[in-house]
């Protein structure tokens, strides 16, 4: 099993950044990791996903080239750097682990962070 801890969620301006962290419990480097968002009013979507290894990273088209997923296995940490952050981006940011397939978004990751929320202004 693994526990999650989100922070770095915030009030940021259009075209800002922001770097989320989830700190993992338990046997961290066992997981693949991803990021998942969920707006008011719509359904919880894939972000970003990383291969337990960090060799392999998934993005969803909206964030592909403006957000970066990666992992620290020595620190039980997986990032999330947003850049060019827009309006559309505010949700609340989900940590999940799982398998890679969980990763990559095709199905439900097995563990879930409690979520931090992002609100960019425009």
């Amino acid at each position: 099993q693994v526990q999650l801890v989100e922070s770095g969620g915030g009030l940021v301006q259009a075209g800002g950044s922001l770097t989320l962290s989830c700190a993992a419990s338990g046997t961290f480097s066992s997981y693949a990791m991803a990021w998942f968002r969920q707006a008011p009013g719509k359904e919880r979507e894939h972000v970003a996903g990383i291969t337990r290894s960090g060799g392999t990273t998934y993005y969803a088209a909206s964030v592909k080239g403006r957000f970066a997923i990666s992992r620290d296995n020595a620190k039980n940490t997986v990032y999330l750097q947003m850049n060019s952050l827009r309006p559309e981006d505010t949700a609340v940011y989900y940590c999940a682990a799982g398998a890679t397939t969980q990763a990559m978004g095709v199905r439900p990751p097995d563990y879930w962070g409690q979520g931090t929320q992002v609100t960019v202004s425009s």
